[in-house]
């Protein structure tokens, strides 16, 4: 009986033509990128040829791909996947951990959560609760997706001053996604989920006659005022694990000192 698996799988060949488009690659461009010659990069995406695992890699690298993307192109070309995907409670992971749990940590007073790949949160400093609690008025938020939050009218989108700019700010991220991995259904299913929300901006809509600032600030409203924060994002180097190159790290620092009262004020009571 035909493996159920592999009627799912894209052909070798269509994920071929589907990432050079994407990354601009002429099937010449790519074929002497990747030291191999015109006719047999032809015949692999006819499937007339059967390319080598390291000829895989070698036109993986060119293209950019992610680890998940590599693994599914060894998969549609017949191979096992080179990467492991473990779960973030794998022992393999502990150092990993350690270090997202100092980061985390040393972020205090101020606010910090781990995302994977689907926005999902995985982790939060006791920051990031307490900001949480303050915004929220002690009501938890109905998602555990960091996008939903924000988009959903019912939830942290309901305190965010600038939601608009917030808004094209996700929106631009999740088409970014898009692009680097053009052949996941992840992002597009995401973007699909958080347009159909009300009032949805579209990408380019607000541009002003200001010169922009430095990076974009999320103005927050509070019974202690308005709270302003703006971002930094910390990824893992050379990760060799699928999702441990998909995760990252979201801080937010105080952009005016009455935010960052707010923050000390607030690590304080918890403390008493």
């Amino acid at each position: 009986m035909p493996d159920p698996s592999k009627a799912s799988r894209p052909a070798l060949g269509e994920l071929l033509r589907e990432w050079r488009a994407a990354r601009h690659f002429s099937q010449l461009d790519l074929a002497l990128a990747s030291q191999m010659s015109t006719r047999h990069l032809s015949c692999v995406e006819t499937g007339k040829a059967r390319p080598s695992r390291e000829t895989l890699a070698r036109i993986a690298a060119v293209l950019d791909m992610p680890l998940r993307e590599r693994n599914a192109l060894l998969l549609a070309a017949g191979y096992a996947p080179e990467y492991p995907e473990r779960g973030w409670e794998a022992p393999a992971l502990e150092r990993m951990r350690q270090a997202v749990d100092l980061i985390l940590a040393h972020q205090e007073p101020y606010p910090a959560f781990v995302l994977d790949r689907q926005w999902d949160v995985l982790m939060a400093n006791d920051a990031a609760l307490r900001v949480n609690r303050l915004l929220m008025d002690g009501r938890e938020s109905r998602h555990r997706n960091l996008l939903h939050q924000v988009f959903d009218p019912t939830d942290f989108r309901a305190v965010i001053v600038n939601w608009p700019e917030v808004a094209e700010k996700f929106l631009h991220h999740l088409h970014a996604q898009i692009v680097a991995a053009p052949t996941d259904p992840m992002p597009r299913s995401l973007l699909e989920a958080v347009s159909a929300y009300p009032d949805v901006p579209s990408l380019g809509r607000l541009h002003g006659a200001q010169a922009p600032a430095p990076v974009l600030t999320l103005v927050f409203r509070s019974k202690l005022g308005e709270l302003r924060f703006f971002e930094t994002i910390t990824t893992f180097s050379m990760p060799r694990d699928v999702a441990l190159e998909e995760l990252r790290i979201e801080s937010a620092f105080p952009a005016d000192d009455a935010t960052a009262a707010v923050c000390a004020r607030l690590a304080r009571q918890q403390a008493a």
